[in-house]
Order: structure tokens, then C-alpha cells, then sequence
């Protein structure tokens, strides 16, 4: 149950082109902020929106083929889709529900009844089998779309920010169990979310949307250890720069410049961890590398450490204990020097 898609499609004048190839078994999430195109191309995979150049094939199954006039109606397609809303039936109980994709295909009443109740069982819900959605809770709705979905059999799951509807607590619980109803389906599973956390503990591998086209893809450690943009460096928590380097001196293409250890050449991303930077009330002694003076822009606690984002000659985010804000006696608009050692600053060609 390979997918293999390349396409183009629009919304509303916004132009999306994007490609994918997954394989059997595998969970790819599509990471990026919204109105990256993220949710425009789940419905363009389930056939609810057109594309406009283009291939997508699902092993043997052609989607859509633009040049070939091939377009396969979404009722047709071997996918299901779980929306960020779970667009249940109100009017119908939720064995009724679950039971509906298997009806619309042909299958018997008794015959889509029994795979249905299996299902209910499956993810829990036999005591809610005759409820309509309004008297279900938001997990348990989520629960129901996902039984509705898998109950086909699809060879392409879509899901939606399939829990950006639940509080924090039940949105990990639920993580935990989706994970694991999962990990018995065999076709490709495709995961729309802008959750960092949920796309690390729930895919194989990541694709980031920026602007309608991927911007960056590969194992989740391959993507945050190497940002090439600012979303992906800001979802790792790191600082991202990008300039020309020459020797040991980078030329950032924002203003300002980084001395770095190793020698480097060309066109570079250059990544320091805020724990890297030093910050100080008077210029510090000996020869750091990279000093210069910023202004204390905000100060966010994080447990007991402290994020302060400075502005200067190179804008930057540092992370240091309470403590170390408490002796530097540091608030919001307060003047800082700022140190970073060359040693410190990962490089990586762009």
C-alpha cells in the first residue's frame, strides 16, 4: 500500500505544490503553521479537492492522473479521513456512525452491523453504541471517527488534527491509545498536526509545509537537529541564522556577523542553542569570539529556567536559570552583553 503523489492544486488563489512517497505501515506527519496548505492537501489525497496537475497513485490504484483525465471520486477511494471536528452524524446513534462508510459501499445492514459493533468494542465504546455524538465527550467523538474511518479498511488513513479539539490531559491519554489502535493497520498513514509534541510521539517521519510546499522532510531527529527554516528552528528551540561564510567568518544575510570554530565556505545555516548564550552586565573578560550588546526584549519562565529574547546586532534567545536573571538583576528593556562561543555554533550548508 504504497502512496506515491506529486500535485499541484490551489485555494482561493493560494497555490499548493507538493509531493510524498510513503510506505506500507509508515506514519508521516505533515507539520506547519497554519495556512501552510496542510489541510487542503489531506482533501485534495481523499478526493474532495481537485488538483490541478499532477499524479497520485496508491499502489496499482490511480487517484488522479491529470494528463490521463483520471479522477477517481472520493466515495470510491480506499481512504478515510478523520477531521479535526469529526463530522459525525448528529442524527445517528454511534453504531450507526461507525457503520455508515461500510453501508455506503454495498455492505448488508447485518453484515456492516456486526463489523461496526467489533470496532465499538475495539476502542471502547460498546456502552455508547446508542448515544448520538452530543452526548459524547470529546475523546470519546474522536474515538468514534477513527472506529468510522478504520472500519473500511482503508489503505490511506487522513487525519486531521485529530485532537486539536481536547484539552491537554486527554489529548495525551489519547495519543498514548491512537498510537496503539494504529499500530495494527497496515496502509499509509498520513497525520496533518502543528503540534511538535504529537507529530515527534506519533510519526515515522516528518514533512514540513511552509507556504504550500515542503520546505523540509526526513526522521524527526534528522529535522530538528538540522532547521532550515525559522518555524522548524523555533519547534526544535533553537536559534537559526543563515549567511555566507567565508573561513571562520559568517556574513549573516539579516545584518551582523558570527565567528565560528571550523572553517566553512558558501551559503550556510548556522544554529546555536539558547543555553549557548551568556549573558552579562559589562562586557566580559578575555577574548570571547562573538560578543555584543542586546536589549532584554521578554523574559519567559520556563520551569526554573528563564527564556529571554534579545534584540542587537544579532537578535538572539537565551535560557539561563532564575537564578543567574536574579544576580544579573535583568528585566524587560534592560541592556545586556551577550557572548557566544564560536565552539558552540553548529554549521551546516543551506
Amino acid at each position: 500500500m504504497t502512496l506515491e503523489a506529486r500535485f499541484k492544486t490551489s485555494v482561493g488563489g493560494f497555490a499548493i505544490d507538493f509531493a510524498i512517497s510513503a510506505a506500507p505501515g509508515e506514519t508521516i506527519a505533515l507539520l506547519g503553521p497554519n495556512g501552510a496548505g496542510k489541510t487542503s492537501v489531506l482533501r485534495a489525497l481523499a478526493g474532495l479537492l481537485p488538483i490541478v496537475d499532477g499524479q497520485v497513485l496508491l499502489d496499482e490504484l490511480v487517484l488522479d492522473d491529470v494528463p490521463q483525465h483520471v479522477h477517481l471520486e472520493a466515495e470510491r477511494r480506499p481512504v478515510g479521513v478523520v477531521f479535526q471536528d469529526y463530522l459525525l452524524f448528529p442524527h445517528l446513534s454511534v453504531a450507526d456512525n461507525v457503520a455508515f462508510g461500510l453501508r455506503a459501499r454495498g455492505l448488508h445492514r447485518a453484515a456492516a452491523g456486526q463489523q461496526a459493533a467489533d470496532w465499538i468494542e475495539r476502542l471502547g465504546l460498546r456502552e455508547y453504541a446508542q448515544r448520538r455524538p452530543a452526548a459524547l465527550s470529546g475523546g470519546q467523538a474522536q474515538r468514534v471517527a477513527l472506529a468510522r474511518a478504520l472500519a473500511t479498511k482503508p489503505r490511506l488513513l487522513l487525519l486531521d488534527e485529530p485532537m486539536a479539539a481536547l484539552d491537554a490531559s486527554t489529548r495525551a491519554s489519547l495519543r498514548r491509545e491512537l498510537r496503539q489502535q494504529l499500530s495494527g493497520y497496515a496502509g499509509v498513514r498520513l497525520l496533518v498536526t502543528h503540534d511538535p509534541v504529537e507529530a515527534v510521539a506519533m510519526a515515522d517521519r516528518l514533512l514540513v509545509m511552509e507556504g504550500g510546499r515542503v520546505v523540509q522532510e526526513g526522521l524527526t531527529t534528522d529535522v530538528t537537529q538540522r532547521p532550515r527554516s525559522r518555524y522548524v528552528a523555533d519547534l526544535a528551540g533553537v536559534n537559526l541564522f543563515r549567511g555566507r561564510a567565508t573561513g571562520n567568518h559568517i556574513a549573516l544575510n539579516e545584518g551582523g556577523s558570527l565567528t565560528i570554530a571550523t572553517p566553512s565556505d558558501g551559503e550556510v545555516f548556522a544554529i546555536v542553542h539558547p543555553r549557548s548564550v551568556a549573558l552579562y552586565r559589562s562586557r566580559p573578560d578575555g577574548t570571547p569570539r562573538n560578543v555584543w550588546q542586546g536589549r532584554a526584549l521578554d523574559l519567559d519562565l520556563l520551569g526554573d529556567r528563564v527564556r529571554v529574547r534579545l534584540a542587537g546586532a544579532v537578535p538572539i534567545t537565551a535560557e539561563v536559570t532564575r537564578a543567574a536573571i536574579a544576580d544579573l538583576g535583568l528585566d524587560r528593556g534592560e541592556e545586556v552583553w551577550i557572548s557566544v562561543k564560536a565552539t558552540e555554533i553548529d554549521v551546516y550548508a543551506a
